[in-house]
């Protein structure tokens, strides 16, 4: 949160919110804080381990590996509740 003497703080949490409000909660019906605090947890997880930034060069916050380059099946792999999906190559 921002600090109460520091205004300047206000619009990159406002952005922090928003992106939280747009990307995950507004698809979904919260039913307790215990559930809030779970679908919030995934999708942190899935922001800084699967989703991809521009400013990183569309790698991830947690650096991972690139993908093989190998002949496979493309599996989708569901990342907060299968609100989002991250996509892997399985061998054949």
């Amino acid at each position: 949160m921002s600090s109460p003497a520091s205004p300047w703080q206000n619009p990159f949490v406002e952005r922090l919110i928003g992106s939280i409000r747009r990307e995950c909660l507004d698809h979904l019906i919260i039913l307790n804080a215990a559930h809030l605090r779970r679908v919030l947890t995934g999708s942190f997880r899935y922001y800084h381990r699967s989703r991809t930034h521009l400013g990183l060069m569309k790698d991830a916050p947690d650096h991972r590996p690139p993908s093989n380059a190998s002949p496979g099946t493309i599996v989708a792999l569901p990342e907060v509740g299968g609100l989002h999906h991250r996509y892997e190559r399985r061998a054949a």
